[in-house]
């Protein structure tokens, strides 16, 4: 996942997000050592929340409320420096490579969309990154792994890019002098027309 600011507060949890990471806890506690099949435990926290009432549901709602509340005591005295302005992207120019966190959302995306169809984009957003932070460190290396490898073969590509780059302005300098040596002969021939004028009068 791509390095946010330094220093700025972590993000708020909803009483989504506490649910299901205490339904994690629950599984780990009852299969230590079992590795989760996130997109089936996903669609069963979600089929399980739905069914909850309100009442059940009490208690994460207050912790969301807690979290919110320090989220945005600390977003007060967070102050971000300014950005800088953006270049022109060449749009020739390799294309950046997604972040382990972008891969994992493309991969659940769809299951969230088909679960919930009624979400919007920001909701889903919301929720897959509310999914990812509730990852394990062994659960999200796969993702890590294969964005490395893309980050890996983006930097082979960059130099690959900026090699060509100064090599095809080598060659545009080269077929620049040609041309000035053709100018240069136009310029003597001029002078011998002259020269044979003055011999002429």
């Amino acid at each position: 996942m791509a390095k946010g600011e330094p220093g700025k507060p972590k993000g708020k949890m909803s009483a989504y997000a506490y649910f299901v990471k205490t339904c994690r806890e629950e599984h780990n506690k009852k299969n230590p050592g079992v590795t989760v099949n996130f997109s089936e435990f996903s669609k069963k926290c979600s089929e399980r929340w739905k069914t909850m009432s309100p009442k059940e549901k009490t208690k994460f709602d207050d912790l969301a409320k807690q979290d919110k509340a320090r989220y945005d005591q600390e977003m007060m005295s967070f102050n971000p420096g300014k950005k800088s302005r953006k270049q022109k992207k060449d749009p020739n120019a390799p294309r950046r490579p997604p972040s382990g966190f972008f891969l994992f959302c493309a991969e659940e995306r769809p299951s969230i969309k088909a679960q919930n169809p009624s979400l919007g984009i920001g909701d889903v957003a919301k929720r897959l990154g509310e999914m990812w932070n509730n990852l394990s460190d062994s659960e999200k290396q796969p993702f890590q792994s294969k964005a490395n490898k893309l980050k890996d073969k983006y930097q082979k590509d960059m130099a690959d890019y900026k090699g060509k780059g100064k090599v095809s302005g080598g060659a545009s300098s080269a077929k620049s002098k040609p041309k000035d040596d053709d100018d240069e002969d136009e310029d003597d021939e001029e002078e011998d027309e002259e020269e044979e004028d003055d011999e002429d009068d």
